[in-house]
């Protein structure tokens, strides 16, 4: 009983743990540039002496689906989308993180910052602070052009850059605090990472690339495979008592 109970308790909760991702998955479907997770199940033999005669369930999150989502079209100067490329902001433990599409906005103390508060870096890697202005655009290739909030006209001025930057997706992973990093290890340099054909669009955002209708059915494929396994335990616990019963018997 000892082995079929623990492998059918250890499935149920590695279903538990897809089902969690898959929810976090759906929940974000409407979050801006939100990037879906991959999941999947893996056998896990348990070695020793012996034949591997148990296999125990495992689930993983192997990759992040970074297939684009659909472009929607806001007309707000300050939103951005970078098809072919990633924009870096700064993450909270103040490490670069990249994003394909950021809301931006100027904070009272002048620092530029996406929807969720991080910073947003400039082309040498630094958070960007923008001087009072009475206008401000973005150009394709990332500059920042202000007319002063002081300027005795309305001639723009550039004050800084967007670090627009080109990885290698194989090269990156989502850390748990949803920001995209490189793998450690993964570092390469200037040229390779900083690219001047890099265009951004102007006036829109990235959507969610969650298909909403896939999402449900793996819940309830997740559903049912977590019912089989409780219903493992229960046939288990029936074996139980049927050999004790016998036991008794004689």
């Amino acid at each position: 009983m000892d082995r079929m109970v623990y492998i059918a308790m250890s499935g149920a909760k590695e279903v538990m743990l897809a089902q969690a991702n898959n929810a976090n998955n759906l929940a974000n479907a409407t979050t801006t540039g939100f990037m879906q997770d991959f999941n999947q199940f893996r056998a896990m033999h348990v070695e020793g002496p012996g034949w591997d005669d148990r296999a125990y369930a495992l689930d993983e999150r192997p990759a992040t689906d970074f297939t684009p989502g659909a472009v929607k079209v806001t007309g707000r100067d300050l939103d951005v989308v970078i098809p072919n490329g990633f924009l870096a902001i700064q993450a909270p433990d103040g490490t670069e993180s990249y994003s394909r599409t950021a809301s931006m906005h100027v904070l009272e103390d002048g620092s530029l910052v996406d929807q969720r508060g991080a910073p947003v870096l400039n082309i040498t890697g630094a958070p960007i602070f923008l001087p009072p202005y009475r206008k401000i655009d973005i150009g394709q290739d990332g500059t920042i052009s202000i007319v002063p909030a002081d300027a005795p006209n309305s001639n723009p001025v550039v004050v800084d850059q967007l670090r627009l930057v080109a990885p290698n997706e194989k090269d990156l992973v989502k850390g748990e605090d949803g920001f995209i990093r490189l793998k450690p290890g993964a570092l390469m340099g200037e040229e390779a990472l900083v690219r001047a054909n890099l265009r951004l669009i102007k006036g829109a955002l990235e959507t969610s690339n969650v298909n909403v209708a896939q999402a449900l059915v793996n819940m309830l494929e997740l559903s049912r495979k977590y019912e089989l396994q409780v219903k493992m335990m229960k046939t288990a616990k029936d074996h139980s008592d049927a050999t004790d019963k016998l036991l008794r018997m004689s």
